[in-house]
Order: C-alpha cells, then sequence, then structure tokens
C-alpha cells in the first residue's frame, strides 16, 4: 500500500532510540525525508546514520523540553528542505514516584514540561506552516496511563490526560486546513525507558530484571510485549493519506492489555 509519504518532510523527536527510533524508521521506509532529533549528540548521530541509507537526514542534538533548542533545530530544518509536513512529538516520561514518595514541586514541574508543555510548544511552531500550504500530520505519542493510571508513574498519569484535551481541541481547530492531529498511547513496549523501569521495580520485588519482564509480558492478552516499530508502523499510517479523515483520534497499541472500552 503506498501511504502517499514520499518527500513529506517529517520530524521526529527523541528518534535515537525507542518508540521515536520506531517511528523515524517506518517514515524512511515510505520515503519520507527525516529531521531527527535526540539528546545525546553520539546516539542520534548513529541512528541518523542508519536511516540516510533510505532517505535523506538531517539529524541534530536537541532537548526538546528547550525552547532555544526547539527553535534552533527547526530553523535547521527549514533550511535543509524548506518547510515542515509531519511532525512526531515523542519525548521520554518523567521520573516514577508515588504519591507516598514525596515528589517536589520541582519534580512536578519538570513533568509538566516533558509530558503537556512539549506538545504545545512543537505544535504551535509547526502548524501555522502546515495551515498555510494546506497539509500537516501531527502524531503524539502518548500512554495508556491516559485511560487506567499506572501505578508507580503518578506523575505520567496525572498530566499526560491534558494532551489528548489539547490535541482534540486544537485538531478541530485546524481539520478545515488539513492539518490532522491524532494520538497513539503505546502499551508495553518494550524500550530502553522500559528496561529503566523494570530494573528499579525489579529491585522492589526481590526478583531479576528479565523475570519483570516477563510477568510484565504475560499480562498483555497477545502473551508478548510490543516493539517500537510496531507503534512506528501506526503513527507512518497516521501520517499518511490513507488516513486522510481521521483527526482528533486516539489510537491504542497495547496487544489487548486495556480492559476500558
Amino acid at each position: 500500500m503506498d501511504l502517499g509519504l514520499k518527500g513529506k518532510v517529517a520530524v521526529v523527536l527523541g528518534a535515537s532510540a525507542g518508540i521515536g527510533r520506531g517511528c523515524a524508521e517506518a517514515l524512511a521506509e515510505e520515503g519520507a525525508l527525516l529531521a531527527v532529533c535526540g539528546r545525546r549528540r553520539a546516539e542520534i548521530e548513529r541512528a541518523g546514520a542508519e536511516f540516510s541509507k533510505k532517505t535523506r537526514v538531517l539529524t541534530e542534538a536537541c532537548d526538546v523540553t528547550d525552547s532555544t533548542d526547539m527553535a534552533r533545530f527547526l530553523a535547521a530544518a527549514q533550511k535543509r528542505f524548506g518547510r515542515v509536513d509531519i511532525l512526531i512529538n515523542n519525548c521520554s516520561g518523567p521520573k516514577p514516584g508515588s504519591f507516598a514518595s514525596a515528589l517536589s514541586d520541582a519534580d512536578w514541574a519538570e513533568a509538566f514540561e516533558r509530558c503537556l508543555m512539549q506538545v504545545v510548544r512543537w505544535t504551535k511552531a509547526v502548524a501555522p506552516g502546515m495551515a498555510e500550504r494546506g497539509w500537516g500530520r501531527v502524531v503524539n505519542i502518548v500512554s495508556t496511563s491516559v485511560r487506567e493510571p499506572i501505578d508507580g508513574l503518578l506523575l505520567s498519569s496525572s498530566l499526560r490526560p491534558g494532551v489528548l484535551g489539547f490535541s482534540k481541541t486544537v485538531a478541530r481547530e485546524l481539520a478545515a486546513q488539513n492539518v490532522l492531529i491524532n494520538s497513539i498511547l503505546p502499551g508495553s513496549i518494550l524500550t530502553e525507558r522500559t528496561r529503566e523501569l523494570a530494573a528499579e521495580r525489579s529491585k522492589t520485588l526481590g526478583i531479576s530484571e528479565e523475570a519483570f519482564l516477563k510477568k510484565k509480558a504475560e499480562t498483555v492478552p497477545m502473551g508478548r510485549m510490543g516493539t517500537p516499530r510496531e507503534i512506528g508502523d501506526v503513527a507512518a499510517f497516521l501520517c499518511s493519506e490513507r488516513a486522510s479523515y481521521v483527526t482528533g483520534a486516539v489510537f491504542t497499541v497495547d496487544g489487548g492489555l486495556l480492559r476500558s472500552i
């Protein structure tokens, strides 16, 4: 199936690893031109070298929560490609913790920046140009915690739902300009972030990290954890011409994990 993405310019945040990398890989294989960033220069340059085997790539080190970094990166993308057609909003989650763990005001402020304001700022930066050209796609990588709060992830479970409210509202405002905004809720996906959380939780439970991940996979009806590329393929579809009448929607990609309707 031709997704109609050949030559489209895609900005993918947090593309050096995990879900961001899975999204970049899927878009590259569809012929999209990539502007990718990550916090660690060496890692994003290694990823960019792989992407460049399939498409043209701009690679930059960038903290996606920093407005100065954002402006510099988008200016570089504009200079290289002339426009931005697609934005994949992807940012690592805030620190884990429960109500009893006495999270500080600074922890909450950082989580607000990571979970919500990152999406707001990047969308505001690229959406006007998309609207002017009459074509644009924004896909937000969120979390199943917006449907079912996850124990030990109080910050994420509290703040990520705001992304859906923002996205739904802005999607309605920009629909007539053919700027489509959708969100993906990944379930149990085997990423570096998942392994970090597993290492922390496994110590508390007194079991190995691999044993914890095995137990986690057993809770998924499909009997396994998902891959970053499986999220990327859904993101590529939502960016495509095949999804031209889809906006303001939320797609759960979790192997059947959530029980909510």
